[in-house]
């Protein structure tokens, strides 16, 4: 599964925002995309990360990042 740049950014920001961190504003367009995937469900206060979410993100942070684009 790929993610786009802003995808991985607001499952980051929900997986802090689990964790009782405030958050930067996550966009919806991203955060739909995530729950379509299974990755992400909407709540009464938002959008939660879900069990999917976070193993995508553990297995996202283990992979080396890429090189940055010129």
């Amino acid at each position: 599964m790929t993610l786009s740049a802003g995808q991985v950014t607001a499952l980051r920001n929900l997986s802090l925002k689990k964790a009782g961190k405030t958050v930067d504003w996550i966009k919806i367009a991203d955060a739909r995309a995530l729950t379509d995937l299974g990755l992400a469900e909407r709540s009464q206060e938002g959008w939660d990360i879900t069990p999917e979410g976070e193993a995508a993100l553990a297995t996202l942070d283990a992979q080396p990042e890429p090189p940055a684009e010129p």
